[in-house]
C-alpha cells in the first residue's frame, strides 16, 4: 500500500515538473500572469513558470495579419457602391501588453474605424472619382487607423480598397455608356478612314486625267508637227496645201480600212468603206476647203470696207471750218 502510495506522489510530481515547461514559437508572444495579475511577456523559445501559481493567460501573434472589410455606401449622386478595404496589420513587439490587454476585439474596432473613414470621405465623391481616386481614400483610412489603433499596440501596415462594385443597373449603365463611346470613336475612325480614301482616290483621279490629257495634247501635238511636215513635203513637189490636206485625209481613211481588216476579231464596220469612197472625199474636201477660202476672202472684203466707211471724212456746209491734217471728225 506504501509502494502505491509513492508511486502516486511520483506521477503527480513529474506532472508538476513537466508543466514547468513551455515553449514559446517564433512570431509569437506569451502573457504569462501570476495569481491572475500580469507577470511577463516571454518570446519565442523554451520558458520555465511555477506551476499552478502561475499560468499562460494567452498567446499573441506578432505575424502580419489581414482583415478583409466589406462597406456599402452611397457616392455623390447617391448611387450605391460596395467596397472591399484590406487592412495589413500587426502587433507591435514592444506593445504586446497594450494589445492583449487594452483591445478585447481588434478585428471589431478596426472594422468601426474603416467604416467611419469610408462613409465619410466616399459620399463626397462621384462614381467615377471614387475609382480614380480609391488610392486616396485607402490612405485616408490607414491614416485615420494608425492615429486610433497605435495607442492599442497595432501598427497598421497597409490598406487596400481591393474592389468597388456598383449597383447591377449602375454597372450597366456604365457598361452602355462606355459600348457607345466605343462605337463613336470607330464610327470617326471610319469615317476618317473614309474620307482619306475618297481624298486619295480623287487625287489619283485628277493626277491621271491631268496625265491623259497632257498625253493627248502631246499626242496632237506630234500629230499636228506631222501633218505639217508632210504638208512641206508636198508643196515642194507642186502639191497644193488644199490637194495636200485632202490626200493626208484620204491615206489616213485607207490606214485606217487596213487596221480594222488586220483585227479577225473586230466588229467595228467603217462607212463608206467602198472604192469610190475615197474618190469621194477628196473631192468633197477639196471643194469644201475651196467654199471655206471663198467665204472667207468674201468675211474679209467685207470687214475692210467697214473699216473704211468708219475712218471716211465727212463733207461740212461751213466753210469757215478749217479741219486740221489727221483731224478725224466725228
Amino acid at each position: 500500500m506504501g509502494n502505491v502510495f509513492l508511486y502516486v506522489v511520483l506521477f503527480f510530481a513529474l506532472l508538476l515538473l513537466l508543466s514547468s515547461f513551455f515553449t514559446v514559437k517564433q512570431q509569437t508572444a506569451v502573457i504569462v500572469e501570476r495569481f491572475g495579475k500580469f507577470l511577463s511577456i516571454r518570446q519565442a523559445g523554451l520558458h520555465l513558470k511555477i506551476p499552478i501559481i502561475d499560468k499562460i493567460a494567452g498567446r499573441i501573434n506578432l505575424k502580419i495579419q489581414q482583415l478583409d472589410v466589406i462597406i456599402e455606401t452611397k457616392t455623390k449622386e447617391n448611387v450605391f457602391v460596395k467596397m472591399k478595404v484590406s487592412v495589413q496589420f500587426k502587433v507591435i513587439q514592444d506593445k504586446v501588453f497594450e494589445a492583449f490587454y487594452k483591445l478585447e476585439y481588434p478585428h471589431d474596432q478596426i472594422t468601426s474605424y474603416v467604416f467611419d473613414v469610408v462613409r465619410a470621405e466616399v459620399p463626397k465623391l462621384k462614381l467615377d472619382d471614387v475609382f480614380e481616386r480609391k488610392d486616396d481614400i485607402a490612405i485616408a483610412v490607414k491614416r485615420e487607423l494608425n492615429e486610433a489603433m497605435t495607442t492599442y499596440g497595432y501598427d497598421i501596415i497597409n490598406t487596400l480598397i481591393t474592389d468597388i462594385d456598383p449597383d447591377i443597373q449602375v454597372k450597366n449603365a456604365m457598361n452602355r455608356i462606355n459600348a457607345a463611346d466605343r462605337e463613336k470613336s470607330a464610327a470617326e475612325y471610319e469615317a476618317e478612314a473614309l474620307r482619306i480614301r475618297i481624298v486619295a482616290k480623287a487625287k489619283a483621279e485628277a493626277e491621271s486625267k491631268r496625265l491623259q490629257g497632257q498625253g493627248i495634247a502631246d499626242q496632237r501635238r506630234e500629230i499636228a508637227r506631222g501633218l505639217v511636215e508632210s504638208v512641206d513635203i508636198l508643196n515642194k513637189v507642186g502639191i497644193n496645201s488644199q490637194e495636200a490636206s485632202a490626200l493626208i485625209v484620204v491615206t489616213q481613211h485607207y490606214d485606217t480600212l487596213q487596221a480594222i481588216g488586220a483585227d479577225t476579231n473586230s466588229n467595228l464596220i467603217l462607212l463608206p468603206n467602198s472604192p469610190q469612197a475615197g474618190s469621194d472625199m477628196l473631192n468633197n474636201m477639196v471643194a469644201s476647203f475651196t467654199a471655206s477660202n471663198q467665204i472667207g476672202e468674201s468675211i474679209k472684203r467685207g470687214n475692210q470696207n467697214r473699216e473704211n466707211q468708219k475712218h471716211k471724212k465727212p463733207k461740212h456746209d461751213n466753210p469757215s471750218h478749217e479741219e486740221l491734217p489727221g483731224e478725224i471728225i466725228e
